[in-house]
C-alpha cells in the first residue's frame, strides 16, 4: 500500500535536527479533510504540544477552507487532536521536559483512506549549524554534478 504524501514541512529540516519519528493519527471535520484531499495544507509554523491531561494537539497547522463548504466550513489553525498510544505519549512528554527538545510535524499523507501526520522530536539548529548543513548539501550536489558529467 503506498502512501500519498499531501505536504511535507521542510522548513522542519533546515530549523531542527530531527531525532525520533512518530506516526500519529489526527481527528479531524469532513471538511478539513475534503480540503487536504485537494492539497491545501501547510504544516510550516505548525507545533506539537501535550496538554495537562496527557493529549497531543497540532497547533497553528493551516488547512484552508474548504471551497465548496457551508456554515459548517471549519477554523484554518484550530488546534487539532492527535492519536497517540499511551506509551508514544509518555515517551513524548518525557522528551519535551529536557531542555532544547520540541515536537514538530514532519509531513500529512494518506495511508489508505486514513489521514496521517509524521511527527518528531526535534532540537533546534544553532546559525552556524545551520551554514554546515548548507554547505554539505552544496558539496553533495557539487559531487554528483561532476559524477554525472563523467557519464
Amino acid at each position: 500500500m503506498e502512501n500519498k504524501i499531501i505536504t511535507n514541512n521542510r522548513k522542519a529540516f533546515h530549523e531542527y535536527v530531527v531525532s525520533e519519528r512518530y506516526e500519529a493519527g489526527m481527528v479531524l471535520t469532513g471538511t478539513e479533510v475534503k480540503a487536504a484531499r485537494v492539497g491545501k495544507v501547510n504544516l510550516n509554523d505548525g507545533w506539537v504540544a501535550i496538554d495537562d491531561h496527557g493529549e497531543a494537539f497540532l497547533y497553528d497547522a493551516h488547512i484552508a477552507k474548504y471551497s465548496h463548504g457551508t456554515y459548517a466550513n471549519h477554523d484554518e489553525t484550530r488546534p487539532r487532536k492527535l492519536l497517540l498510544s499511551r506509551k508514544e505519549l509518555a515517551k513524548l512528554a518525557t522528551k519535551t521536559e529536557e531542555k532544547g527538545f520540541t515536537i514538530v510535524p514532519l509531513k500529512m499523507y494518506f495511508k489508505g483512506q486514513h489521514i496521517k501526520l509524521e511527527i518528531g522530536v526535534a532540537k533546534g539548529k544553532k546559525a552556524h549549524d545551520k551554514r554546515d548543513s548548507a554547505a554539505a548539501k552544496e558539496a553533495a550536489r557539487s559531487i554528483e554534478r561532476a559524477m554525472k558529467q563523467r557519464r
